[in-house]
């Protein structure tokens, strides 16, 4: 793919076909060779071919970059690829920095900002929330909610700017209490916005899940089932595991990655021990614990510190082994902890995963997830800058409730105008927008 002025040029000086590439109209696939034609004077003939291709000519401003855009489908394979590759840059043109094609499109009024690191999110999706979620921030809805935004906020700095210029034709008298009402909106939908940025971050990069529970609970089987595979060996034998097991694993359409510790108990085994205690630190970060209770078997002093560390966290409690005689219920459980969910499951027969995978949906996306009329932000950058322009509006209640003049309203609107700015791309500088599109991959 060639992009800029000169891309139609470079290409005629290499392509062979009915029409020169400079004269076809734009948006039209025109068949041909790729040749070389800067031959050896010593050589008979006056070009090689290189490949039998089909080329894309499209002419700016109507392409992703804005600029003419020209696509060169030669055959597959590392060796003509490269050929070919080789033959444009001797012609002219120079090797893409990583991301510079929708850098161009960025620079060139294509997209916005977010629509930009939107294109990265999709390549980069594992998941099918993710890649939707991508899929609309690249069509604009961040664009669009921040742009709507924005421009309520203008509208009120200009007022304010206007009338103080003016101050004999337009009052500002009465004006705060209109003022005010609408930033409390604003606040409201940028605390909307910051709030799905939890689900934002679940979606695009998974929950981090940690598999707890005593000894031949069955934390190792319930692994290997939602893994689809033998991750962890299974054994009668307690303490089979005791290092920590790490494995990405889709779950209704959302990503978990799951850690699979040691048993937790007391053990004078060195090795175990060291076990157990990784156990406990990766419980203290996690975003979801799955308490595994072997049902069979009494609760004991294992299950009570089991049960002490997750009573404050974000926790499941799965009822394991249901396919034999038990003796632990769900009310047992419920005396311990009546806060917490509790799933009757069977990792032997594969029972009760579609319930375990309901409830995470259930707690980490309240409900099902649409992309028509909810914005996710799904980008730490993106949600620092909702936080000052947050933090800016509040400033802006608080000059009105201590009767502040009104110039001190509109420099906080302004900084709100600006920190949602970065967003979008309209108040970011040269470094910030070269470090975001070196995150790109190579012809991206």
């Amino acid at each position: 793919r060639i992009s800029g002025e000169e891309a139609v040029l470079v290409a005629d000086r290499i392509y062979r076909g009915k029409k020169k590439l400079c004269e076809v109209k734009s948006h039209t696939i025109n068949y041909g060779y790729i040749v070389d034609r800067e031959i050896s004077s010593a050589e008979k003939k006056s070009e090689e071919v290189i490949d039998e291709v089909l080329v894309t000519v499209m002419k700016a401003p109507g392409t992703f970059t804005g600029e003419d855009t020209v696509e060169i489908n030669c055959h597959g394979g590392t060796f003509v690829v490269k050929k070919v590759l080789e033959l444009v840059l001797k012609n002219g043109a120079s090797p893409a920095e990583p991301g510079e094609f929708t850098k161009r499109a960025f620079l060139n009024g294509k997209m916005d900002l977010s629509q930009a690191e939107a294109v990265i999110d999709v390549i980069n999706s594992e998941n099918e929330y993710a890649l939707q979620s991508s899929v609309s921030q690249l069509k604009g809805s961040v664009k669009k909610k921040i742009n709507d935004i924005r421009e309520k906020i203008i509208y009120h700095t200009a007022f304010i700017e206007t009338a103080l210029d003016d101050p004999e034709h337009i009052s500002v008298d009465g004006y705060s209490d209109t003022l005010r009402s609408s930033a409390e909106e604003i606040i409201q939908e940028l605390e909307r916005l910051i709030h799905s940025a939890d689900d934002g971050r679940v979606i695009k990069e998974g929950i981090k899940t940690v598999i707890v529970g005593k000894p031949n609970a069955g934390k190792s089987s319930l692994l290997n089932v939602l893994a689809g595979h033998e991750r962890a060996i299974v054994t009668d034998i307690e303490g089979t595991t005791r290092d920590v097991l790490e494995e990405t694993i889709k779950l209704g359409g959302l990503n978990l990655n799951v850690v699979d510790t040691a048993g937790i108990r007391q053990t004078e085994d060195l090795i175990e021990k060291i076990g157990v205690d990784k156990a406990l630190e990766y419980a203290e970060t996690a975003d979801l614990i799955i308490y595994v209770v072997d049902a069979s078997r009494s609760l004991d002093e294992n299950d009570e510190k089991i049960i002490n560390m997750i009573s404050d966290k974000k926790s499941i409690v799965l009822l394991n082994k249901s396919d034999i005689d038990t003796v632990i219920s769900a009310e047992h459980i419920k005396e311990k902890v009546s806060n917490i969910p509790i799933i009757s499951i069977s990792a032997k027969e594969e029972r009760g995963i579609k319930d375990l995978e309901d409830k995470v949906k259930e707690m980490f996306l309240k409900g099902d997830i649409s992309f028509n009329d909810q914005v996710y932000i799904s980008n730490v950058r993106q949600k620092n800058a909702l936080l000052e322009a947050l933090e800016s509006m509040k400033k802006v209640i608080r000059s009105i409730d201590d009767n502040m003049p009104e110039d001190f309203y509109s420099i906080d609107l302004m900084d709100a105008y600006e920190s949602l700015g970065y967003i979008t791309g309209n108040s970011v500088g040269e470094d910030l927008i070269n470090e975001i599109f070196s995150k790109f991959c190579m012809g991206k």
